[in-house]
């Protein structure tokens, strides 16, 4: 089972209604293979976590960036709230060594799914808010994941910003798989982003997308490095 205490020491936050907790790093497969109750999954808490995740990002956004246009603050909200970058964001806390997941599912890699790393995070949010109320989740949410935003902007629009790197050196950018593995319902893409024949950066995912989002990443942040040095 997993370790409520010892996960709740890890995020700085003491639920005063530890039940809470345990719905929100419950996974539905976890919820269906226990025949748990109704709604005893975190979908609902996701459902909450989501929107609460909103307003606090926006008000977060619009103080610290006076002078953004709506749509910029818009596309920048939507750099930090999206899937890859919400996961990204559970690593801090192992998020995934603690949710509760049937044997299928963490056999199969859920632990490091980027879908359920993501919705488990909102569902904590929830979870928080429920129990802490607006403050507590707004201190969770301002210290995991409204750090460092230049870092994930550049994460989430990594394939845009590599693309336009590359366009001005006049050179050419391409794709290339070089792994496919596992069954259909689980498959594993690794992709590496070139420059001509170099190789400039690769990235593995369970979709070519994803794949080649972190392939593009780990090419800025070396191009980054290279510009330093």
């Amino acid at each position: 089972m997993t370790d409520i205490k010892k996960f709740q020491e890890v995020i700085g936050y003491h639920f005063h209604d530890e039940k809470l907790l345990r719905q929100a790093l419950t996974h539905s497969s976890f919820a269906n293979e226990k025949h748990l109750k109704k709604h005893s999954d975190n979908e609902r808490l996701e459902f909450l976590g989501d929107a609460v995740l909103e307003i606090i990002s926006s008000e977060f956004l619009y103080k610290e960036y006076p002078d953004k246009p709506e749509g910029e603050l818009t596309k920048l909200r939507a750099s930090i709230v999206c899937e890859p970058t919400l996961a990204l964001c559970t690593k801090d806390i192992a998020l995934g060594e603690y949710l509760l997941l049937g044997k299928g599912e963490d056999q199969t890699g859920g632990r490091g799914r980027k879908s359920i790393l993501s919705d488990a995070l909102e569902a904590v949010i929830g979870a928080i808010y429920l129990d802490g109320g607006f403050a507590n989740a707004k201190e969770f949410i301002h210290k995991y994941i409204l750090t460092d935003i230049e870092h994930k902007q550049l994460f989430y629009d990594s394939k845009t910003i590599l693309q336009e790197v590359v366009q001005g050196e006049h050179e050419q950018l391409t794709y290339v798989l070089t792994d496919e593995s596992g069954p259909d319902h689980n498959k594993s893409f690794t992709v590496r982003a070139c420059i001509g024949e170099r190789v400039i950066g690769s990235g593995t995912g369970h979709t070519k997308k994803a794949a080649e989002q972190e392939a593009a990443y780990q090419a800025l942040l070396m191009l980054k490095n290279q510009q330093r040095g």
